[in-house]
């Protein structure tokens, strides 16, 4: 660039000194010169868009402190300005903005130390209650009733010769929430909560899937209140009449030894199990004493759609014009999870928009109701399945509350 012109350019400038276009191209036409302390007297201001332009001349004056400091700003103002290369010029790997979720943690598959192991098992509690579960109203009123109170009055339960703890089993379709409304359940206890996965379990040599169940159900007695889930169970507590494995059915023993607590006592351990298909656990998990409280947690009906809307989009930037209840008027069968996806599909769009105008646009309404046409309900096969299991197959009622949300529920 000529003098003449960069003389223009300035002339121009000193008339209209608030013109942040012509600021940013005649700063980005100096760095590109090698002009960088012409170019760091001409980049102040607050807007991340001088800010980022401010840091390179700072980086190319090797002041990389004040230069990592107008970087951070300037992403933190507006994200789509991150640039990674400057950033790793700049001495630092990490997101420079705020930002509380998890960090990546990357573990290998053949020197992870026992503690690593324990740590995956038992992980840092994080703080989960009824409040972040959106809607399940009534579920959530048999739980406190069932489960909470004993727990938080164990005096008064005792004098009427009630204990804490016991199983209850939570069935329902896939991603409405039963794993969430668990963690809810040990976080109103304030309780330990020990998650159990199937592979912390299932193992194929003889005799260690017992030996690593009973060591889970000792970890809980020894850390009561408690809160055991066992998530997927019927591939713990399936049937044994179909199986043809004889370890299969030594395991389903053990489990059921187990929770009848006869050699230790289970008082102050809740064990709480969810399922897609009750219909496949063995029957001898229904008798009193073991999972005797079963509890249907259906998909979300129109209020809850609309809570669990609120919930997801919460944090996230998002316009004023969005209207949780018409949103949950049109998603009629899904389920919490669906509604995760939609809300993540609308966010990619809000992504895709902010890259485009180079500035961030916020989650709209509009974002939401073109993401509707992508996600699709993923109840509805369950509930056709379901459904013929609670007209054909309702052994002792356990299954009227299928019956009845289907009546009253299914196309609101």
């Amino acid at each position: 660039m000529d003098d003449i012109t960069l003389n223009a350019l300035l002339a121009a400038l000193a008339a209209s000194p608030d013109n942040l276009t012509l600021r940013t191209t005649i700063v980005k036409l100096l760095l590109d010169g090698g002009k960088h302390a012409p170019a760091l007297e001409l980049a102040t201001g607050d807007q991340p868009e001088i800010l980022i332009l401010r840091a390179r001349a700072l980086h190319a004056l090797h002041d990389q402190a004040a230069a990592l400091a107008a970087y951070e700003a300037a992403v933190r103002g507006n994200p789509t300005l991150e640039d990674r290369d400057l950033r790793a010029q700049l001495g630092t790997t990490e997101k420079v903005y705020d930002d509380d979720g998890p960090r990546l943690r990357v573990l290998s598959n053949d020197d992870t130390d026992a503690s690593e192991v324990d740590r995956l098992l038992h992980p840092e509690p994080t703080p989960v209650t009824f409040a972040d579960v959106g809607g399940l109203d009534e579920v959530k009123q048999q739980i406190e009733k069932r489960i909470i109170l004993p727990f938080q009055k164990p005096a008064l339960f005792a004098k009427f010769k009630k204990k804490a703890g016991g199983g209850i089993l939570l069935y329902g379709p896939p991603g409405c929430g039963k794993t969430l409304l668990a963690r809810a359940t040990a976080g109103q206890c304030n309780a330990t909560f020990l998650n159990v996965a199937i592979e912390d379990v299932l193992d194929m040599y003889i005799g260690e899937s017992e030996r690593k169940l009973h060591a889970l159900f000792e970890k809980a007695r020894a850390t009561t209140p408690a809160v055991l889930f066992f998530d997927e169970i019927e591939a713990l507590a399936g049937k044994r009449q179909y199986t043809r494995e004889a370890t299969s059915s030594k395991l389903v023993s053990q489990f059921l030894s187990e929770m009848d607590g006869f050699a230790k006592n289970n008082s102050g351990v809740l064990i709480l199990a969810a399922s897609n298909v009750p219909w496949a656990i063995d029957s001898a998990f229904r008798r009193p004493g073991r999972f005797d409280r079963v509890l249907f947690v259906p998909p979300p009906d129109r209020p809850a759609r609309s809570s669990i809307l609120k919930i997801l989009l919460a944090g996230r930037p998002i316009a004023a014009d969005i209207d949780t209840d018409a949103l949950a008027a049109r998603t009629s069968g899904f389920s919490g999870a669906d509604l995760e996806n939609l809300v993540d599909t609308a966010a990619d769009r809000a992504i895709a928009d902010s890259l485009k105008a180079g500035g961030e646009v916020p989650i709209g309404h509009a974002h939401l109701v073109g993401a509707l046409g992508e996600i699709k309900p993923t109840t509805s096969e369950w509930l056709t399945t379901a459904r013929n299991y609670a007209r054909y197959a309702n052994e002792g009622g356990q299954y009227d509350e299928v019956l009845e949300f289907l009546a009253k529920h299914a196309k609101k």
